[in-house]
């Protein structure tokens, strides 16, 4: 692991991958942190170089005050662009799991000099306002317990649940133990978001992912990023709700080579 100072924050990050291969970097889902990733890392470090990082409030990244307002999408987008700039790399392929994937179309429309391509993982342009008010009420009140059991039924399919419950629980630590103030910030990021426009700028080669069963950014949602960002591709994976990267790892893992080596 290791730390860097961009901008306003402290970040955690690891960058591991031989040296002068092409960068892919990865950005985590809200209420996450960077293991949410060890699949896909251990499959692309042999042939490309990984960058992983916790997100503003997420992890062991400093997180900030949400205030009444919280964070934004621009904001969460600029963090990535520092952290980019402040380890000297240059074009990365972003990949981003949920507001990952958010803050990466956000970064794609207003600094594509960044990067050499965009991948969208169980992701979406925009969501209903009043479920994200719900829900940072909830948790200003009660602390991120109170929507754990639900937030687990939305990630992780009913099958997933009988199969992998230790993976389930260990994830649910994962989301409890996030900071209350990060997971608030972020929500209200995702919460003001409009992200159509940009979408509709987006020039990079553009791989968009998203599970078959996947209820917070459903197949619908892909679809019409899809039909929005120029020549992207679209790939919907079967079993699979919104942590892709965990409950199908092995079908994210082929997704992900095969679009990045046609790059």
């Amino acid at each position: 692991m290791a730390f860097i100072r961009t901008g306003d924050i402290t970040v955690h990050y690891v960058l591991e991958g031989p040296e002068n291969a092409p960068v892919v970097m990865l950005s985590n889902s809200l209420g996450t942190s960077l293991p949410v990733w060890d699949a896909q890392a251990a499959a692309l470090r042999g042939k490309y170089r990984v960058l992983r990082y916790d997100t503003r409030g997420h992890g062991l990244t400093d997180t900030t005050p949400a205030g009444d307002t919280g964070y934004t999408m621009d904001q969460l987008a600029d963090d990535a662009a520092a952290l980019i700039k402040a380890l000297g790399l240059k074009r990365v392929h972003l990949c981003g799991l949920s507001i990952g994937g958010m803050l990466g179309q956000r970064l794609a429309a207003k600094a594509p000099e960044l990067l050499a391509s965009l991948i969208l993982c169980d992701t979406a342009p925009y969501m209903n306002p009043q479920v994200w008010d719900e829900r940072i009420a909830a948790i200003r009140q009660g602390g991120l317990e109170v929507v754990a059991e639900g937030t687990m039924q939305r990630w992780f399919t009913g099958r997933f649940h009988a199969a992998q419950p230790d993976a389930v629980k260990g994830i649910r630590n994962m989301l409890v133990r996030t900071p209350a103030e990060g997971y608030i910030g972020c929500a209200y990021a995702i919460r003001n978001m409009d992200l159509r426009a940009d979408d509709a700028k987006i020039i990079c080669p553009t791989l968009i992912v998203v599970g078959e069963d996947d209820p917070a950014t459903p197949v619908s949602a892909a679809r019409e990023m899809n039909a929005a960002i120029k020549g992207s591709k679209l790939v919907i994976i079967p079993q699979s709700a919104h942590i892709v990267t965990i409950e199908q790892p092995a079908a994210l893992n082929r997704a992900l080579g095969e679009f990045l080596g046609a790059q």
